[in-house]
């Protein structure tokens, strides 16, 4: 029998669960996340192997759902020094690199922006040859000062030739161990967002390899030698290497762990999930067992980006936020929370802060703490408190549905009990067994991906053709990732026209998904 681990920190709890080779969960845990993450991950293995007597060396996988990489940017902490390149030059010269991002991130990153001659048309020609004499001496002007470098070339999607030279030329003069993004690895069509992602992927170098070596340390604390593995932010899993390599994928994994969670605890491939933690709650459409993409740019810590992102709608909503009266009497719940202080805090616990799981107590949704510490509430308070947040979620569910008809809705987190079984615009509410740690089930179980999002000219090619030779890298990157070859199907491909480009251009993606090698 072998065994896996799967693990998700979230700004409250950590979780953890481990499952055996047929995917059950044979043991499961929820400890409070510490300051330093760290402690939390490891409180979390210790009770896990406190549950179970179980061969460690059985234990050959390790899942990690992290926010690390989401605070490093939020919170503008941990970032590293980057220098990057823009191959653009004269074409982009009119709008410089960070130039739509807040003025306190871009002082941070902002020291070493260089725009160089470079860069492709839509369909591949040449924009502009490489200025390589003035890359190296660019790059020979930030040795010893930076951790990593950032490239982005226009319409690198299309063709990466240049950003794959340009990497060559900073491993030649900072070394071979210099770290390298990539736009056209990174992010999709548009070259301001991609560049933006691109550059917060290279400042994240510093975080993600504290966040792997803690990872591999705490493991190996508990003499466990496993295969490390991080979620993703399109529900699937990367190995070590990829994630070192490419750390902003790892934002946003958080919630659609819970989406993959839901669907595999719930038997369900179809559905809108609402993922209730102590200070937020997430809520996503699960399709086709996968969360939903989300179609728009996506804003991280005020920085508009294009890569892939989950169609999430985050609201400031759990089990410890705050329940306050305004002075016109209205409620008002959150976004302020006790969070990991809820058994603290908490009116049913002998804190002084109403909070909704007060309020649930008061319902009698849940059996918590100390009801007697709430008989004083008004029933009024409690009922107007009570719709209030479940009207939160509600909205919520009705502004991501497509239509009209009702869609099964699947509570999962820690709060998953806060909500009733009844929700306006669902067509049932499933509240499956182990809900509360979907999160750690979900990056546990979760499959391998592989992608393309390129851009083709139908000029001299037909449609078909061009899908497949799409599908067939999709395939490949998925094997690549770790995917059993068998195993790998195609789940989304697509084209979209582009207006006003020449040659009929259209824009093709193609994702491919299979199950990991155990």
């Amino acid at each position: 029998m072998t065994y896996r681990i799967g693990i998700d920190v979230g700004g409250t709890n950590t979780d953890a669960a481990l499952l055996d080779q047929d995917r059950m969960v044979i043991a499961r845990t929820k400890q409070p996340t510490t300051p330093d993450i760290m402690s939390g991950i490891d409180n979390a293995i210790a009770a896990l192997l406190d549950e179970v007597n179980i061969d460690k060396s059985a234990i050959r996988q390790a899942m990690l759902g992290t926010t690390h990489c989401t605070n490093a940017i939020v919170e503008r902490k941990g970032l590293n020094p980057l220098a990057h390149f823009r191959l653009g030059a004269p074409a982009t010269l009119a709008i410089p690199p960070l130039s739509d991002i807040p003025d306190g991130l871009r002082n941070l990153l902002s020291d070493r922006l260089f725009t160089v001659g470079g860069g492709y048309e839509y369909n591949g020609d040449l924009l502009a040859p490489l200025d390589e004499a003035l890359i190296r001496r660019h790059l020979r002007e930030v040795k010893g000062q930076v951790e990593s470098i950032s490239v982005c070339g226009v319409f690198a999607p299309v063709s990466d030739a240049q950003e794959r030279r340009v990497a060559c030329l900073a491993r030649e003069e900072l070394g071979p161990h210099i770290a390298v993004s990539l736009s056209g690895e990174i992010g999709s069509i548009g070259l301001l967002e991609r560049e933006n992602a691109c550059i917060l992927n290279a400042a994240l170098h510093a975080t993600v390899r504290d966040i792997t070596e803690g990872f591999d340390q705490a493991l190996r604390r508990h003499d466990i030698k496993a295969d490390i593995y991080f979620g993703q932010n399109d529900g699937t899993l990367m190995p070590l290497k990829q994630a070192r390599a490419f750390p902003i994928h790892t934002i946003a994994s958080g919630p659609t762990n819970s989406i993959r969670g839901a669907s595999y605890l719930a038997d369900v491939r179809d559905a809108v999930v609402v993922d209730v933690g102590g200070t937020t709650t997430d809520i996503g459409i699960l399709s086709k067992g996968f969360p939903r993409e989300s179609s728009h740019a996506v804003e991280i810590g005020g920085v508009r980006t294009n890569f892939r992102m989950p169609d999430i709608i985050s609201i400031g909503m759990g089990g410890g936020s705050i329940v306050q009266v305004d002075a016109d009497n209205s409620i008002r719940i959150g976004p302020e929370s006790v969070g990991y202080r809820l058994t603290r805090c908490a009116m049913v616990f002998g804190g002084d802060s109403l909070t909704v799981t007060d309020i649930a107590v008061a319902k009698g949704l849940i059996h918590l703490g100390d009801s007697r510490r709430i008989r004083h509430l008004p029933a009024e308070l409690v009922e107007r408190a009570y719709r209030r947040y479940v009207g939160m979620v509600e909205d919520v569910i009705d502004r991501l549905k497509t239509h009209d008809d009702p869609m099964p809705v699947i509570l999962v987190g820690g709060g998953a009990a806060l909500l009733p079984t009844r929700l306006r615009g669902a067509s049932k509410v499933i509240r499956p067994v182990n809900a509360d740690v979907a999160n750690a089930a979900g990056v546990a179980i979760a499959q391998v991906s592989g992608s393309v999002d390129t851009i083709v000219s139908l000029e001299h090619r037909d449609r078909e053709s061009c899908l497949a030779d799409a599908a067939l890298k999709a395939r490949a990157a998925a094997i690549t990732a770790g995917a059993i070859p068998g195993t790998v199907t195609i789940i989304d491909l697509d084209t979209l026209p582009l207006a006003y480009m020449p040659g009929n251009a259209v824009r093709i993606r193609a994702k491919a998904v299979g199950t990991l090698k155990f």
